[in-house]
């Protein structure tokens, strides 16, 4: 007796799959194949949930990089956004997925993400001035991914071998000084 079908299993297996597989091999290593294999489906089925493996990779991770927006109040975004990276959660692996691939679907991803976040930043800079917002919650990014990429692809000391707590201070204090009104 053939098992019964569930769409929306195979769909959400066919994106778990694809977040493990994008988060360890980057996306031009992962081949539509291998995702279905993970899954325990078959290739056209990843072709009919998804149409073609850039819209798989952009629903993949987009979701997952995009969730410590919704998680909790703004005034939290950038300590649950350093716990993420700092504890090399699956939502840092697959952010750091989007940096590292290359194509228009990465392009895409990266575009929208960035754009999501730097907007989440500029509403707490304490200014008027949205301009002068912007360039602050670009400057604060630029840093967190800095920090992101020593500690978890270059895995340089002393960064690598510093206390989370102890980062996480310094990076607050000196965010917060950024994201303040200047005199």
């Amino acid at each position: 007796m053939p098992r019964p079908r569930d769409s929306a299993a195979t769909r959400r297996a066919l994106l778990g799959a694809a977040r493990e597989l994008f988060a360890a091999q980057g996306y031009e290593r992962t081949t539509v194949r291998a995702v279905a294999e993970r899954a325990g489906a078959n290739q056209a089925l990843l072709y009919r949930y998804f149409g073609n493996k850039e819209t798989l990779f952009a629903e993949a991770v987009t979701e997952q990089a995009l969730a410590p927006l919704a998680e909790g109040p703004p005034e939290t975004l950038l300590e649950r956004l350093l716990a993420a990276t700092l504890d090399d959660s699956p939502g840092a692996a697959m952010f750091f997925s989007v940096l590292r691939s290359s194509g228009r679907s990465a392009d895409a991803v990266r575009t929208r993400l960035g754009t999501a976040y730097s907007a989440a930043f500029a509403e707490l800079v304490d200014t008027d001035d949205t301009a002068d917002a912007a360039v602050r919650a670009d400057l604060l990014l630029a840093w967190l991914l800095g920090i992101a990429q020593l500690r978890s692809v270059l895995r340089t000391a002393p960064l690598l071998d510093a206390d989370d707590d102890v980062i996480t201070a310094h990076v607050l204090r000196a965010a917060r000084t950024l994201l303040r009104d200047a005199p």
